[in-house]
Order: C-alpha cells, then structure tokens, then sequence
C-alpha cells in the first residue's frame, strides 16, 4: 500500500532535495557534520518511520542521479575562464592526472587484495575513485555492485574533501596547482566542489583532473576487465 502512495517519481525528487537542504541547514550548527552524510541518513529514517519501500523512493532518486552527469560538466565552466593562462601546463596536468588514476586503481586493488575482500567487492572498489556518474557504469562493466560502488565513491570523495588539503600539507606539497589535481584525481566532484567553494581557479584545475581521470580510468580498468573475466 505504501508502495502505491508513494509511486509518485516526484517523492524521491522531493526527499532527496529537502534532506539536502535540511542537512545544509543543521550544518551551520554542527560544522563538523558534512550534509552528504547527514542527507543520506535523513532519507533513511524517512523511509524507515514511514514504511516506505526503497522502490518507491527510488523511483525519484534516480532523477537526481540522472543529473549528476550534467552537474559534472558544468565544472569546467571555471576551468574555461582560466584556460589561455594555463594551456602552457596542459601536459603537466595530464600527465598529473593520469598518475592519480592510475595510482587509485592500484591502491584500491590493492587494498582488497592485502585485507582479504571478495572478488566482487573487488569489482566494486576499483573504480571508486572517478566521479559517482562514471563510477557506477564502471562497476556494471566491471561485473561489480553499482550500488556498493555509489556508496564507497561517495564516502572517497567526502574523505579527499575533509582532508585532502590537510594530508597535502602534512607531505609538504605546497603547490596550489598540484594539490588540485591531486584532489580532483582521489576525491572527484565532491573534493572538486570544496575547492571550488574557495577559489575558482583551484575548483576549474581540480574539475580538469575529474574529467581526465574519467577518461584514463576505463582505459587503464581494460586490461583489469580483461583479466577479472
């Protein structure tokens, strides 16, 4: 019964967006409590206290993930207006990014390989480290969870936010331009969104790295692919 009240796509638009807001809004009181955690856990307890099934919300929250792709590219709007000044950089910047790539795939593997975790957790936390809309379909290809991988690429991207910069300085990476590439390359759109909230050039050079990143990811996964299967 509650799946048929809340058939409406609009549901899911609507809960996803207020939770945000409301997370927004019990930010200014707790600082410390990021709205991408807080949100979520919002929707939860919606959904749980109300008895809704998770397929009646999703009907709508697919909408949002939709336009996650969308959201993305608008991040190069800044990289735009800054780009005459740094076309100089251009291989430099590539070739940051690939290093990022490449170094993510690596030490997400890794990572499960050393602690033990299946093959299909394995599938689902290689490609963690792209932007969520990208990441998603890698998952898929890769013959993982989507799902698992959504959560895990959000939680990367909250960590590179939080403490990307401060962990750059620990290792005395002083370069502005350097430490941009870095997050766009560990922590995507969320890290490139808190970089953005600064400085525009640092949010357009950190969106840069996002976008080369979702392009040599799946190129460096093919042997992966090749491999798994």
């Amino acid at each position: 019964m509650a799946a048929e009240r809340f058939a409406d796509p609009m549901f899911g638009t609507v809960l996803s967006v207020g939770a945000y807001v409301l997370a927004i809004l019990i930010r200014r009181k707790l600082n410390w409590l990021h709205p991408l955690l807080s949100a979520p856990l919002i929707v939860y307890l919606v959904l749980r206290i109300g008895d809704i099934p998770f397929a009646a919300y999703r009907e709508g929250g697919d909408l949002v993930t939709f336009f996650l792709g969308p959201a993305t590219v608008a991040m190069a709007v800044p990289l735009y207006k800054h780009a005459m000044r740094l076309k100089h950089m251009l291989p430099s910047l590539l070739a940051g990014a690939l290093v990022g790539s490449a170094a993510g795939i690596l030490i997400n593997g890794l990572s499960v390989l050393l602690l033990g975790g299946t093959e299909s957790f394995l599938r689902s936390t290689l490609p963690k480290s792209v932007t969520t809309a990208v990441a998603v379909d890698l998952s898929g290809w890769l013959g993982g969870s989507p799902e698992l991988t959504a959560a895990l690429t959000v939680l990367t991207g909250l960590v590179g936010s939080v403490a990307g910069l401060p962990l750059l300085r620990l290792c005395r990476v002083d370069s502005v331009i350097a430490s941009s590439i870095a997050i766009g390359a560990a922590a995507h759109g969320i890290g490139s969104a808190k970089l953005l909230s600064e400085s525009e050039e640092q949010g357009g050079l950190s969106g840069f790295s996002m976008a080369a990143c979702t392009v040599f990811t799946p190129v460096l996964l093919l042997p992966v692919h090749a491999w798994l299967l």
